[in-house]
């Protein structure tokens, strides 16, 4: 009977992200305390209690923009308190990473707002603009659309000086704005995504004779990567001899990190040999670790000539042991070869080794 650990759930993967960073992030915070039963339901009511709280309530910082923020990493969320925050300091980051339907609606909402804005300074001003209905905001409204959008149909044109200066700024309003909206756009269009496909499961089988760790990925869209380069790691806690806990990163020993032409499917191999962290882990070792594992690859995709990027991650428990992937390649009768990928996530039993 093959030994497997099975894929974590969704909660398990939730509960992993609370042990990991309740020991210490990332950024290697020593000697992370364990919480108590009491402290993480007094950390949930706070949550809760955050969540449920106006968004302009907050701690004041120095400048008086320091706020408390609630972060994602995974499926944990973090409270993060004295970090102060500028809209227009993120302004392009923001732009970039909200979805489309945000993203337009954001602009929509920016742009009936500024020409409302400019639709009031033409009012304020005495008959400013030749051919609307006197007091008609309405009208005053859309000679500001055709304006900051320089149409100019012409019916409706400033007829005052202060008319002519409201109509100067909105059109340089309407300049900037343009190029910044057409710049935005053109940078998510052309923004370069690596479309791959990563296996649910990681598994430890033999190969060649050696226990090895093997991540199989796919290219979705069949172009070609050259060039890929990948990097595997392993982060875990360690204690340092003042007994001080820090997060480590790793980096494990492929057999092969590059693949000059990535077309079609690679599979990443770590052979676990005594240099190896993982030389001596068995089933149970597996199942009650904190480690968290981390592919990366990057390469140059030749359709759009720009470098691409993707990531990984794989807790522990979501290694399957003395398992092997399924075959997706296979050739028929013709010699066409033929590539199912309804099978890229599947396992089989290892050579040798008895089905379940």
């Amino acid at each position: 009977m093959p030994t497997a650990v099975m894929p974590a759930t969704s909660a398990a993967r939730a509960q992993g992200f609370d042990d990991w960073l309740r020991r210490g992030s990332c950024l290697g915070v020593p000697n992370a305390p364990t919480e108590t039963d009491d402290q993480r339901a007094m950390g949930a009511r706070r949550l809760r209690n955050l969540l449920n709280a106006s968004p302009r309530s907050g701690r004041g910082g120095r400048s008086g923009r320091a706020r408390t923020r609630i972060l994602r990493v995974g499926e944990r969320r973090i409270l993060a308190e004295g970090l102060e925050t500028n809209f227009w300091q993120d302004i392009h980051h923001n732009a970039m990473t909200a979805s489309w339907p945000l993203f337009f609606a954001t602009f929509g909402g920016a742009f009936a707002f500024v020409n409302v804005v400019f639709a009031l300074l033409y009012w304020l001003g005495h008959e400013s603009i030749a051919n609307a209905r006197p007091g008609n905001i309405l009208d005053l409204f859309f000679f500001s659309v055709e304006t900051i959008g320089a149409v100019g149909y012409g019916e409706m044109h400033p007829q005052t000086a202060y008319g002519h200066v409201v109509a100067t700024i909105e059109i340089f309003v309407g300049v900037c704005s343009l190029a910044v909206m057409a710049g935005l756009i053109f940078a998510r269009f052309s923004r370069p995504r690596a479309r791959l496909i990563f296996a649910q499961n990681p598994v430890i089988v033999s190969h060649d004779g050696a226990k090895t760790l093997m991540i199989r990925i796919a290219n979705a869209r069949h172009n070609s990567i050259t060039n890929a380069r990948a990097k595997l790691w392993i982060v875990r806690d360690e204690r340092t001899t003042e007994g001080s806990v820090f997060r480590r990163f790793r980096q494990l020993d492929l057999a092969r990190d590059e693949n000059p032409v990535f077309a079609l499917s690679w599979t990443i191999m770590h052979v676990i040999d005594e240099a190896s962290p993982l030389y001596g882990w068995r089933a149970e070792d597996i199942a009650s670790s904190d480690a968290t594992f981390v592919i990366t690859l990057d390469g140059l995709d030749e359709t759009s000539s720009q470098f691409v990027h993707a990531r990984q991650g794989y807790f522990a428990q979501e290694i399957v042991i003395d398992r092997d992937y399924a075959d997706i390649i296979q050739v028929d009768d013709s010699g066409m070869m033929k590539i199912d990928y309804t099978k890229f996530h599947d396992t089989k039993p290892a050579a040798g080794k008895p089905s379940p």
